[in-house]
């Protein structure tokens, strides 16, 4: 257009207040993930098992970008959305286990075992939550109509983000736990063991009294 080059373009209105959006997302996910952290710290009493919970979220993510791909969606306001809902959602797997697990290992049995049956009694109602979301989103990511192209980000983030972290949580979940627990053991710190005074002995003759000569 032949312009000068001190003359630079920029975004009004609604376009500017989307793209100052955009400039906070990963802003607005931080602050979810603190928040999240510092409930479960106070829950749970401890700094290590709230990381245990939190490392479900990654793969939740990767599912719902990778689902914003495949059906060729924007990264929208919306849509990030969606993933910040993954943050309450997909945790709950995580909490399930590592709870009935801290309560097993409360009673005598050794990490392992714990987290063996957590795993094999809290399938159900995880696969019973989770499905349960998931079909709850499926209108949302498969309508048609006026409006849905704003609702249909929201439905595949968390669909794409369910479906992924499904299938990894109980896999990895186990793993991070028995490894997070070692790591609290190496960091907690050990017992003194009190030392014992023991009392040296009289001499017999203290004991029994003076000897007569």
């Amino acid at each position: 257009m032949g312009l000068p080059s001190d003359i630079h373009p920029t975004f009004q209105g609604t376009a500017q207040a989307y793209q100052s959006s955009l400039a906070s997302q990963l802003w607005l996910v931080g602050a979810a993930l603190v928040a999240v952290y510092i409930v479960l710290g106070m829950l749970y009493e401890s700094y290590i098992h709230p990381v245990t919970i939190l490392s479900t979220l990654p793969s939740a993510g990767v599912g719902a970008l990778l689902a914003l791909l495949a059906f060729h969606a924007e990264l929208s306001m919306i849509a990030l959305i969606g993933i910040i809902l993954l943050i309450g959602i997909v945790k709950k797997n995580a909490i399930m286990m590592i709870d009935f697990a801290l309560e097993t290992e409360r009673s005598g049995k050794s990490p392992e075992e714990a987290i063996y049956q957590a795993c094999l009694l809290r399938f159900r109602p995880i696969m019973m939550t989770t499905m349960a979301a998931l079909f709850g989103a499926l209108p949302l990511a498969l309508m048609s109509g006026a409006g849905a192209e704003l609702r249909r980000p929201l439905g595949i983030s968390i669909v794409g983000g369910l479906i992924v972290s499904q299938m990894l949580t109980l896999y990895t979940t186990p793993v991070i736990y028995l490894y997070m627990d070692r790591l609290q053991a190496w960091l907690r710190p050990r017992k003194r063991v009190p030392l014992v005074h023991r009392e040296v002995p009289s001499s017999p003759a203290s004991v029994h009294g003076p000897s007569l000569t």
